[in-house]
């Protein structure tokens, strides 16, 4: 059996908050011939700057290959409003499902430091692709 390459990794750094992602086409949870295709993304937030960030919402967009925008807003991460210190970093990992079999995501977060400024931290595009998606450019 053929190994499967890595999933790529997105970043963007907003004032000393970096933000990696890594998507993953989830083959076992997805069923084509159903319009059903699922990705896991983990998501990396570093504080690389001097001050301690909380993580107060999200926001996100995604637009599947046929052009349906989703907009998902909410509190903190996964139920959680993590806050990072300098040099912490927190992960979680989480999914999107599509009826379509690629997508484009891309959002921010919402922080908050411990004086009460605010940040939103950019959180980078990054491509959703299955290999059942025939449009794609070879």
């Amino acid at each position: 059996m053929a190994r499967r390459a890595p999933p790529p990794q997105y970043e963007h750094v907003t004032d000393g908050v970096r933000i990696r992602v890594r998507p993953k086409f989830m083959y076992d949870e997805s069923e084509p011939a159903a319009g059903r295709f699922m990705w896991s993304y983990t998501v990396d937030v570093e504080n690389e700057s001097e001050h301690t960030w909380t993580i107060m919402r999200r926001h996100w967009r995604i637009v599947d290959a046929h052009g349906r925008l989703q907009s998902v807003d909410g509190d903190g991460v996964i139920g959680q409003t993590p806050t990072l210190g300098p040099g912490e970093r927190f992960s979680y990992t989480s999914g999107a499902p599509l009826s379509a079999p690629s997508g484009l995501m891309s959002g921010s977060y919402d922080l908050v430091d411990e004086t009460g400024g605010e940040l939103k931290a950019r959180i980078p595009m990054f491509s959703l692709d299955s290999p059942y998606d025939t449009s794609r450019p070879c």
